[in-house]
């Protein structure tokens, strides 16, 4: 079990998020405030392995930080009250900002947004899901492509104060199989920018070194030639991904 030096100390659970599909508490260690998602309040899921979801959270920390973009939280593993599972550093979004929204159809922005889909609210008003056109949120869009993530709900993307863009939630990652399900679907088939290609470029080569060594043990060795299969084609490709296979693009909910 990691402990983060100057992290180590007691963790308290003072509340929960009870919105939440896995047991996730809000907590403190000291003064730091911090999301606890023990391993043991996991629920199985048919297409992971039981009791690895806090695993793949800290692992997709791992890739973010070889990306050198901050788009995952400081996350970690240690104990707490109710077992050892994932902590991270809690991250206070600013309510003022909307990154991901859904709109009537005729008032779609159009000056710094992407569209990602139409279609029609419960009472058959249509709508469209938007997210703003952003380097930060491009930058999450590459991330999600990297680890594969099966779950970018618009809540899930968190706007702070300071313009930083970051996203949480990283538990259904790294599956071999295509499982990329995101609403931040607006760039589809454009070409990745310099920038972009530079950090998944950093993953591949950090896959050699420190960052494949910390993988190794938080992941299975084939998810982990997953990960470099996924940075290679998109290396090769230039591109934004499209949704590949034939379950949804979007989760459900979309936040």
């Amino acid at each position: 079990m990691t402990v983060v030096e100057g992290l180590e100390g007691e963790l308290e659970v003072v509340g929960r998020v009870t919105v939440a599909s896995n047991a996730t508490f809000v907590a403190r260690i000291g003064e730091v405030a911090v999301v606890y998602k023990p391993v043991a309040g996991e629920r199985p899921l048919w297409d992971f392995p039981d009791g690895t979801l806090a695993r793949r959270e800290v692992a997709a920390y791992a890739v973010s930080e070889a990306l050198g973009w901050g788009v995952v939280p400081r996350t970690w593993l240690r104990d707490g009250p109710l077992g050892p599972g994932m902590v991270q550093l809690w991250q206070e979004p600013d309510a003022e900002q909307d990154v991901v929204d859904l709109v009537p159809a005729s008032q779609v922005p159009t000056d710094g947004w992407r569209t990602v889909l139409e279609g029609r609210d419960e009472g058959g008003t249509p709508v469209a899901l938007v997210h703003e056109d952003t380097p930060a949120l491009r930058r999450m869009a590459v991330f999600d492509a990297l680890v594969n993530n099966a779950d970018r709900k618009g809540g899930h993307v968190l706007p702070l104060a300071d313009g930083r863009r970051v996203g949480v939630d990283h538990g259904v990652t790294f599956h071999v199989e295509p499982k990329l399900r995101t609403v931040l679907w607006g760039w589809v088939g454009e070409p990745l920018d310099l920038e972009e290609v530079a950090g998944v470029e950093r993953v591949l080569v950090s896959l050699s070194g420190a960052l494949g060594d910390r993988l190794a043990e938080l992941l299975e060795e084939a998810e982990l030639a997953a990960l470099e299969a996924r940075c290679d084609r998109l290396l090769g490709d230039g591109l934004f991904p499209a949704p590949d296979g034939e379950m949804s693009p979007v989760p459900w909910p979309l936040f």
